[in-house]
């Protein structure tokens, strides 16, 4: 194969966080529209992610949050977004740069991205790699098992003192027929 001096991968996640970026800056402006909502799962202990250390505790590798019905201050700039969150009714204010962001979901249309996300371990050569399992189970029929995951997940992230470690990754090879 022929080196790549380009690096379109680069420039192909580059402008898919352009589109998660564009849709939260147009929510941020006018509030989110019909039954729109997103999950945005990140890398907690990525450059430039500002959280808790109560949330950085319960969640030290990632976490997904929603942005659905009760968020508040939505911010978004060039490199990242801003959002106020309750967790078990402890308001909470996040900072995430996109390069964090591991995955963007809206449900209510079936909309996902994945990223990768460089982490200062990781070196440039693995930025190619395949990406690691999926995030979220998404696809265009989803098995009812594909439904708990997501259901599951949902209330993980609205009550996370719930003694629970949140949504099980889950491959989507496990539901494809062979």
């Amino acid at each position: 194969m022929a080196d790549d001096h380009i690096r379109y991968d680069i420039l192909a996640q580059e402008a898919l966080r352009g589109v998660m970026r564009k849709v939260l800056a147009e929510v941020a402006r006018t509030g989110l529209p019909g039954n729109h909502h997103f999950f945005i799962t990140f890398l907690t202990g990525a450059p430039g992610v500002r959280v808790s250390s109560r949330l950085r505790e319960r969640y030290p590798e990632q976490m997904t949050i929603v942005i659905q019905f009760q968020y508040w201050d939505l911010k978004v700039t060039d490199t990242g977004f801003e959002v106020g969150l309750s967790f078990s009714d402890v308001p909470e204010k996040l900072e995430i740069p996109f390069s964090a962001v591991r995955g963007f979901y809206d449900p209510s249309v079936n909309f996902e991205l994945e990223f990768d996300v460089k982490t200062d371990a990781q070196p440039d050569e693995e930025l190619a790699a395949p990406a690691p399992e999926p995030l979220a189970i998404v696809s265009e029929k989803k098995p009812k098992a594909e439904k708990k995951a997501a259901a599951e997940a949902e209330k993980n992230d609205a009550d996370t003192d719930s003694g629970t470690k949140g949504a099980e990754v889950v491959s989507l090879d496990a539901f494809r027929k062979k």
